[in-house]
């Protein structure tokens, strides 16, 4: 596996992976791997002959008071696994690659509306952060293929919309969150948790669970107002337990709007503090036609 860290270097290399006709693949990371990462590689690998992965901890999508100068770095473990697992090339940008102009200067690439939902509405500047890097990275890997994992379904949406509206020639694939033996989403932050916050954690993916076998034995939302009613619950038992849930909703899948009777293709979103951690979790939902 190859490392580089000049954009000129990475488009050499993908110029001459497309020269032997190899299709591109890309899983953007910001390091600190874990199984859940590792699988996107593997998806990749299935999809695309020749596969980059990139490593870059994006200031942008961090607010005030977030944890961007204690988020985990682990590079040599993650250079070690990606040759493991035989990822092509590993790209290292610093900083002034991927922002060349100052950051309260730089060009910022947003989505609309379902950007501001959610962890949108409690992190302002997150998704304009994520949005604005992914673009950055797509026009400099020119991928054919990237692979994002569902866990972030939020994140996911958001970036296959502004594929869409920006004629991105990229074919985005979301793979299922990989999850520990209780149930736990992986994540580079469940290392926040105490041993005590890792026992409770898995409740999170738990409760989400019950939101779902309660909707597919109904068949069909009965109304908004039930739907409210086993939100609260959800929240409810959440606090119960010693979390501080920041949004439980019920969504549909397209666009993430909160579902309604009729809709049949839904998403439950969760986030939630513990402690030190922000969780994130969701699982998508599919019920009869009412």
């Amino acid at each position: 596996m190859n490392k580089v860290e000049r954009v000129s270097s990475l488009r050499a290399a993908v110029s001459a992976a497309r020269k032997e006709r190899k299709t591109i693949g890309f899983v953007p990371t910001m390091g600190n791997l874990h199984e859940g990462h590792l699988e996107l590689v593997r998806q990749a690998k299935q999809r695309a002959e020749f596969v980059v992965v990139s490593i870059f901890v994006n200031p942008t999508q961090f607010g005030a008071n977030e944890d961007l100068d204690n988020y985990p770095a682990t590079p040599e473990e993650d250079a070690r696994s990606l040759a493991e697992l035989g990822a092509d090339l590993l790209f290292l940008p610093e900083l002034t690659t991927m922002y060349p102009s100052a950051l309260e200067e730089q060009t910022v690439v947003y989505v609309p509306k379902i950007g501001d939902l959610y962890c949108g509405k409690d992190r302002p500047e997150h998704f304009y952060g994520v949005t604005t890097v992914v673009s950055r990275l797509f026009n400099m890997v020119q991928p054919d293929i990237a692979v994002f994992g569902k866990k972030d379904y939020q994140q996911l949406t958001i970036i296959r919309r502004m594929v869409e509206d920006l004629a991105y020639p990229i074919q985005v694939v979301g793979v299922d969150t990989i999850r520990a033996d209780d149930g736990l989403a992986l994540s580079s932050r469940n290392g926040y948790l105490t041993a005590a916050e890792l026992r409770a954690a898995p409740l999170l993916a738990k409760i989400l669970n019950e939101m779902a076998v309660r909707m597919q034995d109904k068949g069909a939302i009965p109304s908004k107002k039930w739907l409210r009613e086993i939100e609260s619950e959800a929240k409810a038992e959440l606090l119960s337990k010693g979390f501080s849930p920041q949004y439980i909703t019920v969504c549909r899948q397209s666009d993430l709007q909160p579902a309604k009777r009729g809709d049949t293709k839904l998403v439950v979103l969760a986030a939630a503090q513990l402690g030190k951690a922000r969780l994130i979790d969701n699982l998508e939902v599919e019920l009869t036609e009412s």
